[in-house]
């Protein structure tokens, strides 16, 4: 196709759409929903958006660590940005080979490989060709967080040209638009499976699991002298979050849906998708501002690699913008990761290859959990829920793998005493319902306590009504599995033998991270029974096995916070995981303000012995510990060594901000740091649980001089506008979402609040 210079362009390419999410009251997609275009809205200007920005394309071979992120919750790209050969790497949440991995291995364990268990994996690329703009000059990348667009920008024969890249939520689309003057290229559909182009420029497929996915694109196609050209596309599958259906809608023709998805976009223009995007981001986005205080000019001259390096590089020197920005970097993901589809795993929706390390699965001992701490503490609730959605769905399949496997002679996990009830998983979890490596007894509790956890926050009373059947299922399972024991001459009920992921004996009775997990788990389903009025006799049942449980003492031999009922460390002193340390953070139990001094040394002696260097995720658990213990300098260290640049195949922060995670040869890019890092940022700034909100707990003198956050998620249903200066407060409004009463803290300042939901109160300690 070939257009005058005064023509706009606009080309499809065209993919199947999700079947979307039925669990959160959307109901599967048949076809493109109405859209309410925005008028009047304008865009962050450039000089006052949060952005990251380069001055050279991505290398494609690098494109993990150098691809700029976007995506809806469902659908997302790498985009590369080379005016002349550039490239979209697409993902879809639902891409998933395998299936339910309901056979054991002869050791009582699933398999763990990438035939039964299954894979995340790409979608398609897609290539934009302009041969003519090579040599160009002024180039810049950006990804604008504050507006949600990728954008690059260069001059080409004295013409200034720009590229914006989104993914809309409200269409359902990826768009590319390029504007400015005369160009002339052609874009290309390229298959990542080497699967057939069937009809014009389309490929379709369908995996052994019977999952089936579908792209299009008029191949070939070509605009020349077009003065802008705006590219439409999609892809997805044929998935649904229904147990019964097997998790696929076999009626759904993924091909025909996508010609309805991207003919509706196409018709709206460039300028009324771009608005429609911006508009649905920015409601999302500017719930909460970060401002930690100004860095230096020469800091902020810099491009965001040179910035990241020289951060490092200079340690003295603080750089509190760049520190805010890898803030609303994790916000970016929570909002462009996780809407109402499927929930993030492991890489999130960014992927570069079909057999990503892990299968990009959901791990259910730290990664999926820690993916969503961020959530609530950042302003963005709504993004939880797709990891309650993920839970429900996928609930009826573990309950009948539980009951038909977890007690086979063969699980060196299973519950001694014969009894079984309720639900389990493994350590590795896919979109069918499917367990994959080994049992993982602790992993329901732990899921639970997260899904608790936005309660926490919202205090939803509809929402906890849903997820109901998830904690009375999880208790039924430890009502089932724990064994009694007598310690010191009491009765005492212990874990069967377990295992203090990931490392040490695999059979031991009663470790701590199971013990601080199931009192939680057992805590939260008694406080839900007194909310919604359900089940009490079972409550008090559950409460009578929570006051026999163990809880850990501190080791005479170590100092530190036993990890099993042992005085002896039986693992790796260093080890990544912080499992002993559950019910410090992300628990409750011990707190810093209640638990006895010995106690408090115990665990602040174990977080010694750990160290203060480790991978992403593992330093952002330790910031976020430090942080409880109000040791503001060691907390933000660790932030420090996230934030560090990634060499040399190392731990660190890649370019493009993705945490990548050393394998020593090569590194991998995990999104839970990324997630977990911010979450400890905001646990520095604001500490809460129901009944206690206490105002900088860990500043650390970085920040100190001046700074203000506005929207900060407090548990027990409340949102925090936070001021202060040279370290101390000057002034906080909180308002309820949801909670009644606090006790908000300020160094030696007191208050308890009384508030309705919807009020909020100003007060400015002194």
């Amino acid at each position: 196709m070939s257009n005058p210079p005064s023509r706009r362009t606009f080309l499809k390419l065209g993919g199947a759409v999700g079947a979307g999410a039925a669990l959160s009251g959307i109901p599967p997609f048949t076809a493109n929903a109405d859209v309410t275009r925005p008028t009047g809205l304008e865009l962050v200007p450039d000089g006052q958006a949060t952005t990251l920005w380069y001055p050279a394309p991505a290398v494609e071979g690098k494109i993990i660590e150098q691809g700029l992120p976007i995506g809806n919750g469902r659908i997302g790209a790498l985009v590369g940005g080379d005016p002349a050969a550039d490239f979209l790497y697409l993902a879809d949440a639902s891409l998933w080979t395998g299936g339910a991995n309901d056979v054991l291995e002869d050791d009582g364990q699933f398999p763990y490989e990438r035939e039964k268990f299954g894979t995340l994996g790409l979608l398609a690329k897609v290539r934009i060709s302009v041969p003519a703009h090579t040599g160009v000059t002024g180039y810049r990348r950006t990804l604008d967080l504050s507006n949600g667009v990728v954008v690059i920008t260069y001059r080409h024969d004295g013409v200034r040209y720009r590229r914006e890249y989104f993914v809309s939520h409200p269409d359902d689309v990826v768009v590319v638009r390029l504007s400015g003057g005369p160009v002339t290229g052609s874009v290309s559909l390229e298959p990542t499976r080497g699967e057939p182009m069937s009809g014009p420029a389309a490929f379709t497929g369908t995996f052994a699991n019977g999952l089936k996915y579908a792209c299009t694109a008029a191949g070939g196609v070509t605009f020349t002298g077009s003065r802008e050209v705006v590219i439409v596309l999609s892809g997805g599958t044929n998935y649904v979050p229904d147990a019964a259906r097997k998790f696929l809608d076999a009626s759904l023709d993924p091909l025909a849906l996508a010609k309805q998805k991207a003919s509706k976009a196409l018709r709206a223009g460039g300028g009324a998708l771009l608005g429609t995007h911006v508009a649905d981001y920015r409601r999302l986005y500017d719930r909460m501002t970060v401002d930690l205080g100004q860095s230096p000019p020469a800091k902020r001259a810099l491009d965001t690699w040179s910035r990241l390096v020289a951060r490092h590089d200079d340690p003295a020197t603080p750089d509190p913008e760049l520190e805010a920005s890898y803030l609303q970097f994790g916000r970016y993901l929570t909002i462009t990761g996780s809407r109402d589809g499927l929930p993030m795993g492991l890489q999130g929706l960014w992927q570069n290859t079909n057999t990503p390390d892990w299968m990009s699965d959901y791990h259910t001992d730290i990664n999926v959990q820690m993916n969503y701490w961020l959530a609530d503490r950042a302003a963005l609730p709504g993004s939880f829920t797709a990891l309650a959605d993920y839970c429900l769905a996928q609930l009826p399949v573990w309950t009948d793998s539980t009951k038909r496997l977890f007690n086979d002679p063969r699980n060196r996990f299973r519950n001694t005493g014969g009894k079984i009830g309720g639900w389990a998983i493994a350590f590795s979890t896919n979109i069918y319902g499917g367990s994959g490596w080994w049992w993982h007894p602790a992993g329901n509790a732990w899921l639970c306590n997260s899904l608790w956890d936005h309660y926490a926050f919202t205090q939803d009373k509809a929402y906890l009504a849903r997820i109901y059947p998830l904690l009375k299922g999880a208790a039924e399972f430890w009502e089932a599995r724990l064994l009694p024991m007598t310690v010191d001459g009491r009765e005492v009920l212990v874990d069967d033998h377990d295992w203090s992921p990931e490392h040490g004996p695999q059979d031991t009775l009663g470790n701590t991270y199971s013990q601080e997990i199931v009192w939680d788990l057992f805590e939260h389903y008694r406080d839900a029974v007194a909310v919604l009025g359900r089940d009490r006799a079972y409550g008090d049942r559950i409460a009578g096995l929570q006051r026999k449980l163990y809880l850990p003492k501190v080791s005479p031999t170590t100092g530190w916070l036993e990890e099993w009922m042992s005085p002896d460390n039986l693992g790796e002193t260093t080890h990544r995981h912080l499992s002993p340390l559950i019910g410090f953070f992300p628990g409750d139990r011990i707190a810093a303000d209640t638990a006895s001094p010995e106690l408090l040394d115990g665990v602040r002696a174990l977080l010694v012995a750990r160290g203060m260097d480790s991978y992403g995720w593992a330093c952002a658990w330790r910031s976020a510990c430090w942080a409880r213990l109000k040791d503001a300098e060691k907390a933000y260290q660790l932030l420090l060594t996230v934030l560090r640049p990634s060499v040399a195949n190392g731990n660190g922060t890649a370019p493009n901000f993705f945490d990548m995670y050393s394998q020593g040869s090569y590194t991998i890019f995990q999104i839970d740091a990324n997630l977990g890092a911010p979450a400890a940022m905001a646990e520095m700034l604001v500490y809460s649980r129901p009944g206690v909100l206490e105002l900088l707990p860990a500043l650390p003198s970085a920040w100190a001089r001046s700074g203000r956050v506005t929207g900060i998620g407090a548990r027990g249903g409340f949102e925090v506008d936070l001021s202060w200066r040279d370290g101390k407060v000057t002034r906080a409004v909180v308002r309820s979402v949801g909670g009644t009463r606090t006790e908000v803290r300020a160094g030696g300042w007191r208050r308890v609040l009384s508030l309705r939901p919807g009020q909020s109160v100003t007060v400015q300690p002194s």
